[in-house]
This record gives structure tokens, sequence and C-alpha cells, in this order.
């Protein structure tokens, strides 16, 4: 062995071979030629793998090939789940590749399926070459090897469908089992179905047909088709029929009375065309003709009335007399009177003289007297009663001359309030200065003429209403003579508004251009933003805005395992981000921004925004809207209207939205009548000016949302004002009339306030386009004694032919007494973030068992449709239809919506309730595990 000096091991299966490596002495033959096939083409280099073996899959009984291709190589073999394929059954192929100039191996093997049935172990059959060179050896990846198959019964049918026009279809179809997995086509009367070519159709989703608007068309056999590299399987055939409920036609005239004179019938026909019902439709519902009774009025001849008397005989020797064909009058077609309504005839037998004036024509002196008694008689009962008017014009101005010219208060006007029902007791509110002494007035009443003087103002927020005169007068103040006199601290109205809704405030809103109608215009001069956040992984958990009625909630699995987002909500405090909205729409509650940008997560999260509206579909049009990039409003849905983008739930005071994009979105309304109503809060604050003589009352008219309250408590915390009485809610409806705000009751021997203040008023503009900006007025008193330390008296909020709201004021107003009294106890003020299992009420096991139960159909109904019918959140299916799981996305939106509930009752009352109704449908079907529905009673228990 001194000549072959080194030497290498090959393992081949079976084989155990030494392939040596002779020295140059031995290199060279009988011919002096190099063994060029003994040797690698280039020294030094590890074989690479030109063709690995790629995964494959035995279809019936066929054997599949497995191919590897290196260079260079001196030799390659397969290994098999761990086990070197014996040599035999190598197939094997040797080339020189002309660009390169390496030897290249090629070397093939074949894979039975009864190799891979006969394999048992962890994971799938799998191979593997290995090649080797001087240098050494090289792996190639593995290649796994199934068998393929494809079940014959679908998990899940799609089901026939009787769709209004309009209306949303969804097909569900869920394949049969198969590897590898079947994909889906859906096929319309034979026909295949593509989303590429009607944009009203959606194939994507979860293999579900969606059709997002039916139409006529859409009509027909639908079959769902799976197919893979084995089999094609079909669905039963679900029958989907649109159909067109019928509606009437407008009523035509009334027809004529069927007989000219006396008691007949008139009638009215309408007919079902409107639309006609189609495709089983229902019929219109109702009358087609309607009939009532007439009486047509007969006619009534004219009848002459008496004749009249004679007239004085006249300078022409004649007299008149007239008649009038008035008894009866012709009615109703009736014949005019025949003959003629005057006569005339020679009153003096014929004795004229030439000049035809009468021989006896002698004017009686009496006449003319008594004619003249009559004139001065007149003029002297009209002077007197003048001297007696302006006499008692001049003894009223004496006699309440003391009061100044603050006699047009609302007492005055109105001759006195309404009694008013007082509480016994009520509990104590921590925001009051004395929450324990005032009486609560709560009275709402109908007005329908104004109380006080127009006075459109636009009020400085928080700063004391301006120095600024303006004149109002009226006909009783000029019967009084103290027109001029009549003054009052606000600005003059800019202009009158027509009583009609389209054209009032939406024209209005227009004229005012980038006033009114924009979204978080500048509340004060703090500029600063309400902003809270927290980083949230694979948990998930939840943001909240104190005291706003804003919070995020970040569903379990919305974050990728293993990864982490700082999220933020954003609720703006600045300059106005949108200036202008279009048509009549205003803010209903704050704009709210959600990030980071690019934020990825997997299912959507719930965004809870409170909302100021009335909700009512027939008076609101609420819409969804979100900034794009250059800063302008797009709409996102409209609340009424379903849509697979997004979800918005409606509750009574606050909106629910699932998104799935991060940005700013802001809820705004339009109203659709003069009934749509938002909600106001009013609020009195109360602190003592300087010099302890004058006391200032500020009332405060707000949308009803948390987050606009915030605004006006965080102001007067900073100036020092006390809250008087509980704040009310006053519904303000888009009628066009203004707000009033009146002081009422105050102790006159006690207090003064300034002429022609004591009532003030907000325009329809202002106060229905204020977009959570609070309106504010105030009332200044002055107390005649320094002793004096209570303050007692009425504050009246109310809209002009709409609602009144009574704030009962009883303080102590001595500096001295004045205590610092927080306006927010809330224990959870601080906490703006939670993450894990503590921010969500439902535990995570249970949550997946819920999920579990319900995402799978199955042919009793119990799938999540069933769970969302229960937990009232069964419309806009179509887009829980779209989520991986919908039972995660109505669990989650449940848990955004019962986030201020203590319990959990309402889910539990759901699961227990479908769980008697799966147990009436199958009590005696065993191959559904009676645990499924176990988590009822975990719920319960909790």
């Amino acid at each position: 062995m001194s000549a072959l000096t080194k030497g290498r091991y090959l393992f081949i299966p079976g084989l155990l071979l030494l392939v040596y490596c002779t020295a140059s002495v031995i290199s060279k033959g009988a011919t002096g030629d190099a063994q060029p096939d003994a040797l690698p083409s280039v020294q030094g280099t590890l074989p690479h793998f030109i063709q690995e073996p790629e995964d494959a899959y035995i279809v019936k009984s066929n054997p599949i090939k497995l191919r590897c291709r290196a260079a260079p190589a001196l030799q390659i073999f397969f290994k098999c789940n761990g086990e070197w394929v014996h040599q035999n059954e190598h197939f094997s192929q040797e080339y020189k590749d002309l660009n390169t100039g390496l030897k290249v191996r090629e070397v093939m093997i074949n894979v039975s399926r009864q190799q891979v049935e006969d394999f048992h172990g962890p994971e799938d059959y799998w191979c593997l070459c290995v090649a080797w060179s001087h240098l050494g050896t090289s792996k190639s990846r593995k290649a796994t090897v199934r068998i393929a198959y494809l079940r014959k019964n679908f998990e899940q049918d799609p089901q026939g469908k009787e769709v209004p026009i309009n209306g949303m279809i969804v097909l569900h179809c869920r394949p049969p089992e198969g590897v590898p997995v079947a994909e889906v086509e859906w096929l319309k009367n034979e026909e295949l179905v593509s989303s590429l070519t009607d944009d009203n159709i959606d194939t994507r989703a979860d293999h579900n047909l969606i059709i997002n608007e039916a139409r006529l068309s859409d009509s027909g056999n639908y079959t769902c088709l799976a197919s893979n590299i084995v089999a094609k399987r079909r669905s039963a055939t679900a029958t989907v029929i649109v159909f067109v409920n019928g509606g009437w036609s407008l009523w035509t005239e009334w027809s004529p009375c069927n007989v000219p004179c006396g008691r007949g019938v008139q009638k009215r026909s309408r007919t079902c065309t409107n639309p006609a019902p189609l495709n089983g439709g229902a019929f219109c519902e109702g009358m087609s003709v309607q009939k009532i009774t007439c009486n047509a009025l007969c006619p009534i001849d004219g009848g002459w009335d008496e004749w009249s008397e004679w007239t004085v005989c006249s300078s022409q020797c004649d007299r008149q007399r007239s008649r009038e064909c008035n008894s009866p009058a012709p009615r109703h077609r009736g014949r005019m009177c025949e003959g003629n309504s005057e006569a005339s005839e020679n009153c003096t037998d014929g004795l004229c003289t030439q000049n035809r004036k009468l021989l006896h024509d002698v004017k009686p002196q009496s006449m003319d007297s008594s004619n003249d008694v009559a004139l001065y008689s007149g003029l002297g009962a009209g002077i007197i009663a003048v001297a007696i008017l302006v006499v008692a014009v001049m003894l009223y101005r004496k006699n309440h001359s003391e009061y100044g010219v603050d006699v047009i208060d609302s007492s005055a006007l109105t001759g006195g309030f309404q009694s008013f029902n007082f509480k016994t007791t009520r509990q104590g509110n921590p925001l009051l200065l004395n929450s324990s002494m005032q009486p609560d007035l709560t009275v709402g009443r109908t007005y329908s003429t104004s109380l006080c003087f127009q006075d459109a103002t636009d009020k400085e927020l928080f700063d004391p209403l301006p120095d600024i005169k303006v004149k109002v007068q009226s006909s009783f103040m000029v019967s009084l003579g103290v027109a001029e006199r009549a003054e009052f601290h606000a600005k003059g109205p800019a202009e009158t508004f027509p009583r009609d809704l389209s054209r009032d405030y939406c024209g209005t809103m227009d004229r005012r251009k980038k006033g009114l109608l924009t979204l978080n215009g500048p509340f004060s001069s703090c500029k600063e933003q309400l902003r809270t956040s927290g980083v949230f992984g694979h948990p998930g958990g939840r943001l909240v805005v104190p005291n706003t009625g804003v919070s995020l909630l970040v569903p379990h699995g919305a974050v990728a395992e293993n990864m982490s987002w700082e999220m933020y909500m954003v609720i703006n405090q600045g300059e106005a981000s949108v200036q202008t909205l279009e048509g009549c729409e205003i803010l209903l509650g704050p704009e709210v921004t959600y990030g980071p940008q690019g934020l990825d997560l997997f299912c959507p999260v719930a965004m809870t925004i409170a909302h100021c509206a009335e909700m009512d579909a027939e008076n609101w049009n609420v819409q969804l809207k979100k900034k794009t990039q250059d800063n302008k409003w797009e709409e996102v849905m409209s609340v009424e209207q379903e849509s697979t983008s997004c979800y918005c739930l409606m509750d009574s005071t606050s909106c629910h939205l699932l998104l799935d994009q991060p940005g700013s979105y802001a809820l705004v309304g339009e109203p659709l009548t003069q009934a749509a109503v938002k909600r106001l809060k009013l609020a009195v604050f109360g602190s003592m000016e300087a010099g302890s003589v004058s006391y200032s009352l500020r009332v405060y008219c707000v949308d009803d949302t948390p987050h606009a309250f915030q605004g006006v408590v965080a102001a007067e915390r900073s100036r020092g004002g006390q809250l008087l009485e509980e704040p009310k809610m006053l519904p303000f409806r888009a009628n066009t009339f203004s707000l009033q705000v009146s002081i009422q009751d105050v102790p006159q021997f006690l207090w003064s306030i300034k002429p022609f203040t004591t009532c003030q008023e907000f325009s329809f503009p202002q106060v229905w386009c204020s977009n959570q900006q609070p309106l504010h007025c105030a009332f200044s008193l002055e107390r005649y004694s320094p002793a004096t330390a209570q303050l007692s008296c009425k504050i009246s909020v109310r809209q002009v032919k709409g609602h009144e709201q009574i704030l009962q004021v009883y303080t102590a107003v001595a500096e001295t007494e004045k205590e610092s009294v927080p306006f927010f106890m809330q224990t959870d003020c601080t906490i703006t973030s939670q993450t894990g299992s503590k921010a969500f009420k439902i535990p995570l096991s249970i949550r997946q068992r819920i999920c579990a139960t319900f995402d799978t159909a199955n042919a009793k109904g119990k799938d999540w449709q069933l769970l969302a019918q229960k937990l009232h959140l069964d419309r806009n299916l179509g887009y829980f239809a779209k989520q991986q799981s919908p039972s995660a996305v109505i669990l989650s939106l449940w848990e955004a919506r019962h986030q201020d509930s203590a319990d959990l009752d309402s889910l539990a009352s759901a699961l227990e309730e479908i769980g008697k109704i799966h147990s009436r449908s199958s009590p005696k079907d065993q191959d559904e595990p009676e645990t499924d529905f176990n988590h009822i009673e975990a719920v319960n228990g909790l």
C-alpha cells in the first residue's frame, strides 16, 4: 500500500467500496494518458445540484419518478425516510456539460403507492439525494410523496334561497376533504361564474359565493365545483330565486260624482305595478279601488228680493228703486232672475217747469242743521279719548320707572310659568356644589311662539359676553315709550332663516362657508390632543380614552405571534382637519384616529365612538367617513346599508365599528326630516367674580357626548367654576327654530341683573352645526348686600316650538364657603390600556370553544349565523362571511358593545337558547358529542 497512500470510502446500500486515488505513477497507463473518469472535472469543488427532487402526489396506482442532477459528482444516491435506496433501484446516466465542461450525473428512482402506504412514521414519506465528489458530499432538499385523493361528499352543500331584489346573496360551500386541497369554482346554470367579469360577485371569501346586490338575472341554479389532480366533485344544486314584491302605483284622480244632483259615489283606483310582483314576490296589500260618497249640489234658481223704497224726486222729475236677485241667489248652476233689477217713474205727475225744476222744490233747513251737530259731536269725543290715552301712558311710565327697562322678561310675556313637580329625594352627584340640597325640576313642554327677542350670537367660547349694544324694539316696548332704552349685550341677528329644512340650515351652512361645518374646530386656546397608546401582541387588549366614550378593542389573535405593535388612539383637539362637508351633514361624535399606519392585523379591531343622535332611520342618514391621504373625507359606508368592507352597529348612545385599516374616522349625520333630533347636554356653572359682589352664572349647551362635555369641565376647572345642577339632556329638533336661555325667579330684593340679559338666544345653525363645540351664555348678578350668601333661581333652556328643560340653581355664593370639588370621580380615569385576558369579559378558553363550535356549519344550522341572530347582530352578514373566523368577529363586536356591563348574562342566555334548539332538533343523534355546548355552563358560571 506504499504506492496507494491515499484512499476514500464510499458508502453504497449493501456495499462498502474503497475507492483509491492512485499516485501520479499509477495515474498513467501504458498509453501514458490520464484516466478522466476517475477524477473530478474541477479540483476542490463540492458537488452542487442542478435539479433537486420535487414534491409529488401518487394518483391512483401510478408510481412517480424522483430525479436528481448534480455536477461535478462521482456518485449520487437517494435516501428515503432515513434509509439508503438500493443501488439496483437507481437509474443513472452521466454526460458532460458543453458550457461548463463539468461532468453531470443524473439519477432517477421510482416510488410506488405500496411503498408510501407501507410507511408509518410521524411525517409524510420523503426522499433526498446525496452526491459525492473528492472534496466531500452535498445533500438536496427533501421531497415529500403523498397519495392524492378527493372525498365524494361535500362538508357543506349550498342551500337554495329566495332573496328580494337588491338584497345580498351568500351561498356557502365547503369542499370535500382531499390531498392536495381542492380548488372551488361556481357554476350558474352550468356556466362558470367569475368575479373578474362581474364586480357585483365575490367568490374569494372562503369558498363562498357572495352577490352584493341581487338582480333578476341572478336567479338560477348554482353548483359548487371542487377539483384537484385526482377528480372533480359537484355539490348539490342550490336554486336561487330573486323576487320582487309588488308596489302600488299612485292613486288616480277622484272621478266625478256619478249623479248630477243629490247623493252619489266617487271612486279612484291604483294598480300593483310599481313594481309588479315577480318570481313569487308578495302582491300589494290593501285595496285597489276606493269609494267615497258625494253630494252633488242641485241647481238653485235665483229669486228677486223686495223692491227698495223710492228715491227722493230728482231734479229731472223722476225717482228710482231697485231690487236684488238674492231671494235666493242663484247657486250651483241655477238660473238668474228674469226681469229688470231697477225701475224709475215720473214723480210729479208731469208738473215740471221748463228748466226742469220742481215747482215746490224747497230745501228743508232742519236736515242740514242735524248733520252739523253729528260732525261736531264726533270731533269732541275723539279729542277727549286721545287726552285720556296720553295721561294713562304718562302715569304708567312714572309708576314703572323704578324697574328700569328690564320689563320684558319671560314671566312678563308668558303670564307666569306652569307649576313644577319637585322630586323629594335624589342621589347626590359629586360634581355638584350642593348635591344634597337642591330639588330637581324636570319638565318637558312644547311652545308655539317666541319667548324673547332674537339674539343670533357667535359667542367666543368661555369668554365674557361681548359688550356690544343692539337696540331691540317691539310693539309692546314702543307703546311704553322705552324702545330707545331696550338694550342687551349680544350681537344682532345676521339674517332671518325661513322655516324650510332644506333651504334653512343647509343654505345657511353654505353661506357661512368654512365656519360651522368643520370637524373638531378650535375648542379653546389649548391645541393639545387627547391621546392614549399601548403595546399589543398576540393576546390583544383594549385602549380607552378616559371620559370620552371612545375605546378600541384589539381581539385575541389580531396580532401575529412573536409580534407586537405600539398602537395609539387620538381625539383631535386642534385646528379643523376638514373645512367643509357637503349638504347638511353634521358631526355626531369626535373625530378619532387610530394607528400606526402600516398596521398588519389578521382580524378587524372594534372601535367605539359615542354619538349624540336620536337614531331613527326615517329621520337620519348616518355615514361613516374616513380621511384620505390628501386630507379629504370619503364615505366608507352608510349605517343603514350593508357592506363587506366595514361593519357599523348603532346603539342609542354609541357607534361600534369593525375596522381593518388604521386611519381617521368620523361619524356624520344628515337629517332627512324636521323630526330628526340630536341630544344636547345642559349644564350651569357659577363663580364669584372679583370684588365679591357680582356672581356669574354660565350656561352651556353642548352635544350630548362625554368628549364634548369633558371640554366644558376642563375649561370651568381652569376658571374655578362650580357645577350647580345635575347636567340634563334636551332633545333639539331639526325644525329650524332657535334655542332660548332665560333666567327666572331671581329674588329681586336680594339680587339684581343687568337689564335685558334675562333672556338670550342661539340661532338654529349655531346649535345644530356646533359639531361638538360648546355654546355658552352668561348671566351676571349683583347682590345688594355682602351679607347675602345664598342664590336660588331657575334657568330655562328651550327650543322654540320644541322642548324645554329647567335647571334649578340653589347655591352658597360666599367665597369662604367654596370647596374644590373634583368634576370626575371615576376610578379608572388613569387606566388607558389593558392587555391580555384582563381586557376581555369572555375568557380565552371559552371564546375558543365557542368559535370551534359555531365556525363549522352543519345540517342542523348550528353555525355562526345562528350565533349572530341570538346576539341581535344578524344584519350585514356578508361582512362576517368574509372573515376567517366569523364567530370570533361576532364575539369581538359583542365585547365592544357590552364593555360597560359587568356580567355575561346576555351571552350565556343566547348560548343556552341555542343549546335548547339543538337538543330539540336532534334528541337522539349520537354523531354529535354532547359536550359541544358545555361552554354554556362555563359562561353561566363566570
